[in-house]
């Protein structure tokens, strides 16, 4: 697998999406190439954003996590923004999302990495976790639930009412051609939920735009759904031995609270923290707030640290 640098394939970002202290790189993996912004140094820590994000999602996590002592990676998921978009919806099924990622941490050169994952990000991290958890050494899930709570979540009325969006998706064509109307106003949409004090401006709007505008991109992350419904690309339900923090916004409109909570059957040392008053979108309404959280969950003890014990 190769790995480039940003000054060997020219700026893949407008300089709003960039700065100093990260560095934008791609590296091919399972035949496609992935990009990923990389910063800091110490324990990987590989951010995974959701629908309809991409890396810059955890614009207000990367420099945070890696002045804590962190190595942090946040790629472009396959089919998103910069990264390769291949042909097909079981390409965008979990288990060669999967494999993506953890092809991603054996690049850097580790055998282990800590997982958060927000959205569709974080169903990938319960599916890392499940079919490779020697690769998985701690997750913390923001607003993703579990897949089994997901399943029972489906036969409640309300939350079937709420993921309405679902079974929309799985139409041919039209989803595409709505998510494109008005310059994307589908898409921008949930973002202007997010209350005025996160500071969410034009210049983000604009980053996203970007981002849907990029040949197949809208095609690709839409089949992330169709794929969710065939059972050909997904990952069989396993234990969950890592450490697991779940942290979720109590007024998300599209999962309610209820699937906050994992099943001990399937998850055993999972630890839940509802954050009253917050959104789905943690990491735009309180980053502070998840900058802690993560920090406090994933830091070492300081004897680990300084090879003691």
């Amino acid at each position: 697998m190769a790995l480039s640098s940003q000054a060997q394939v020219g700026r893949p970002c407008a300089p709003a999406l960039d700065a100093p202290e990260w560095q934008h790189r791609f590296a091919d993996l399972n035949g496609m190439r992935l990009h990923y912004v990389e910063a800091g140094g110490g324990p990987l820590l590989v951010l995974l954003h959701g629908f309809p994000e991409f890396w810059y999602a955890w614009r207000r996590q990367i420099l945070q996590l890696a002045a804590a002592g962190f190595r942090v990676f946040a790629p472009d998921l396959r089919g998103y923004n910069l990264s390769a978009k291949p042909r097909g919806v079981l390409a965008y099924g979990m288990r060669a999302v999967v494999e993506d990622v953890r092809a991603l941490i054996q690049s850097a050169g580790v055998s282990r990495a800590h997982l958060v994952g927000h959205d569709f990000g974080a169903g990938v991290a319960w599916a890392l976790a499940m079919r490779h958890p020697a690769v998985v050494e701690r997750v913390v899930i923001v607003n993703g639930p579990h897949p089994e709570r997901m399943l029972r979540g489906m036969l409640n009325p309300r939350q079937l009412l709420r993921s309405w969006y679902i079974f929309f998706l799985q139409l041919p064509w039209l989803p595409e051609l709505v998510a494109s109307a008005r310059d994307h106003a589908l898409l921008i949409a949930p973002f202007q939920r997010i209350p005025a004090e996160a500071g969410w401006s034009g210049e983000e709007y604009e980053a996203y735009r970007r981002a849907f505008e990029q040949p197949g991109a809208l095609h690709a992350m839409i089949n992330y759904y169709r794929a969710m419904l065939r059972p050909a690309g997904g990952v069989p339900l396993r234990r969950i031995q890592a450490p697991v923090l779940v942290l979720w916004g109590d007024r998300d409109p599209y999962l309610g609270r209820r699937l906050a909570k994992p099943s001990r059957k399937w998850v055993p040392h999972a630890r839940v923290e509802i954050l009253e008053g917050v959104g789905h979108f943690v990491q735009h309404e309180q980053p502070e707030l998840l900058n802690r959280r993560i920090v406090d969950f994933l830091k070492p003890p300081a004897a680990l640290v300084n090879g003691r014990g």
